[in-house]
């Protein structure tokens, strides 16, 4: 730590999350880079939730609801699981879950990225805006739902309709998918798809471990961004 950063803790056992988040909130985009050390989490919903400045977060133990939702800038590592909707509607930044999360990860991020270092439950993604999204683990049913842009790429498996009704999004997946949505189809994987994933591999700290070449890309087939009457019953 230089001698610019300064360290805040906050124990959650003693202090409310409103008041973390107030505190959090208060820091300027400009603000020097501070490192804040949340114990006692303990489940509570909005950890470090709305954050808009450079600064790293760090929650030692699992948390609830719409953990780092809105971030901006801040860089939030969460040594535990993570309850439904973490890293919802983020803009920039970083995410990292050193365990699984809940539903809805990483739902209509703008930007950013999300690595979770296990399993992420139903709907992961859905209506991602360009938010890239790494699990290490396997997904759940209905991920990538109207994915719009970014980039979602899974080491292990992933359930049922993967990517229905899907834009422009990538989605990269190493294991096997038990079904594609409507509208979502396998691709090519070209070279500028494989240099995509190494960058990935570094953010997930594997590069040189996996082969690219192992992954199945996956995207819109481009039948359903203008309504048709002969492609309605696949709406």
């Amino acid at each position: 730590m230089n001698a610019s950063t300064q360290s805040h803790a906050f124990d959650l056992s003693s202090s409310t999350v409103r008041e973390l988040n107030s505190a959090l909130h208060a820091l300027k985009e400009g603000s020097n880079a501070s490192l804040w050390r949340v114990t006692n989490p303990r489940g509570l919903h909005a950890i470090a939730a709305g954050v808009d400045a450079p600064v790293t977060v760090e929650v030692d133990g699992p948390v609830g609801y719409y953990c780092g939702g809105m971030n901006k800038h801040a860089t939030i590592h969460i040594r535990g699981s993570a309850g439904v909707g973490v890293a919802q509607n983020m803009m920039s930044g970083f995410v990292h879950i050193e365990g699984d999360a809940s539903q809805a990860a990483g739902a209509t991020a703008h930007g950013g990225t999300l690595l979770i270092e296990g399993n992420a439950a139903a709907r992961c993604g859905i209506s991602m805006k360009g938010v890239d999204i790494i699990v290490k683990g396997s997904i759940g049913h209905m991920s990538a739902f109207m994915a719009q842009a970014g980039t979602l790429t899974v080491f292990g498996d992933a359930g049922e309709a993967l990517g229905d009704s899907i834009y422009e999004a990538r989605l990269y997946v190493r294991g096997s998918v038990k079904s594609l949505g409507s509208d979502c189809v396998e691709k090519e994987m070209r070279d500028e798809h494989k240099a995509q994933l190494f960058e990935r591999f570094k953010t997930a700290g594997v590069d040189g471990q996996i082969d690219p070449g192992e992954f199945k890309r996956y995207g819109s087939a481009r039948n359903l961004y203008h309504f048709h009457v002969d492609n309605a019953g696949a709406y």
